[in-house]
């Protein structure tokens, strides 16, 4: 599977704590990052810059779902149920 364009779910929906160029405490749940583009592109893909974390998510229909919308509620779910109260 590839990315869909203009998706970006993988860079909105999860929370990142690793420092990220802009972000240096890393984002949010369901905060876009900032090195996203207006087309939904990461702006550091194939750069050294780009978090390993990042680096590390393969699209994938079990976490990006058949939409956007999909791919944003499957990786909120894994969100939620991975977190630390």
């Amino acid at each position: 599977m590839t990315c869909r364009p203009g998706c970006a779910a993988c860079c909105i929906a999860p929370s990142i704590t690793a420092p990220i160029p802009g972000m240096p405490h890393g984002k949010p749940a369901g905060v876009p990052c900032i090195q996203l583009d207006e087309h939904g592109l990461c702006k550091l893909f194939n750069h050294p810059e780009r978090p390993a974390v990042c680096r590390g998510i393969i699209p994938e229909p079990s976490w990006c779902g058949e939409s956007k919308e999909e791919g944003l509620k499957l990786i909120s779910d894994l969100e939620q149920l991975t977190a630390i109260s």
